[in-house]
């Protein structure tokens, strides 16, 4: 039986992502920063452990309680939409300790296993915002670019000693947390200046074309972490994928 950690698992994809590998035989670690076993359901092969990716301490103690590792999901992340400008800097900061340095942090205590075993593979979960320049997302798009082009480069480091690095890049998901996991709110980070340009945008953002479910998410991990074939971008959900093809064409 192989064991998948994944990070932020208390909402959204990532514990959709957990659900899916436990119903598909995979004993899962599932971590959160404050664990909580009503969400997912009882399983044997299921741990629920605490997890701040931005803490030095948090990772080493997880990593010692977890025991060997098959795949790591870095699915931990947190939104901020709005004017750049307004934005403050000590939030920039926070995003980018979870979205950016969390992801290096995970990596870099489990790559060694990995390596010594010469097995696993790792997938970083950014966002379409890659894909396709977007308005009010600045701070955000920055986080996971950077993510975008770590995993790019580690995929060709790592498949040197046969562990394979994937990105999935989900589109926007109305039904998860997105835009509530942020101790800023949304209408703070948008200037009178800004009122008239934003508001179409938050208008569109109410009634769009193709939204990703959680469900794609969990489906595009799964590709992922079984492909042998080298891909490496695993787009999650039809505007994703729209914006994908749209890009590759």
């Amino acid at each position: 039986m192989q064991t998948i950690l994944i990070t932020g698992t208390s909402s959204g994809y990532g514990l959709e992502t957990a659900r899916h590998f436990l119903s598909k035989g995979w004993r899962v670690i599932a971590t959160m920063r404050r664990p909580e076993a009503g969400a997912l359901p009882h399983s044997q092969n299921l741990r629920i452990l605490p997890l701040d990716v931005t803490s030095q301490e948090s990772i080493a103690a997880m990593v010692a309680a977890a025991g060997p590792i098959d795949a790591l999901v870095n699915n931990a992340g947190i939104g901020v939409v709005g004017a750049f400008e307004a934005t403050p800097l000590s939030h920039i900061r926070k995003v980018f300790d979870t979205n950016t340095f969390g992801v290096m942090a995970m990596c870099q205590a489990l790559i060694p296993l990995m390596r010594e075993r010469r097995s696993g593979v790792i997938v970083n979960v950014t966002s379409s915002v890659t894909l396709a320049a977007m308005p009010l997302a600045a701070a955000y798009t920055a986080s996971k670019q950077a993510i975008e082009g770590f995993t790019g480069s580690l995929a060709h480091e790592l498949g040197h000693f046969d562990v394979r690095v994937k990105l999935v890049e989900p589109g926007y998901a109305p039904t998860t947390r997105f835009a509530e996991n942020t101790d800023i709110r949304v209408e703070d980070l948008i200037p009178p200046a800004y009122a008239g340009f934003a508001a179409p945008i938050f208008e569109a953002f109410a009634k769009p074309a193709l939204t990703t479910k959680e469900t794609d998410v969990a489906e595009a991990v799964w590709a992922a972490i079984h492909d042998t074939t080298g891909q490496l971008h695993f787009p999650a959900g039809a505007d994703a994928v729209a914006l994908h093809e749209a890009r590759r064409g």
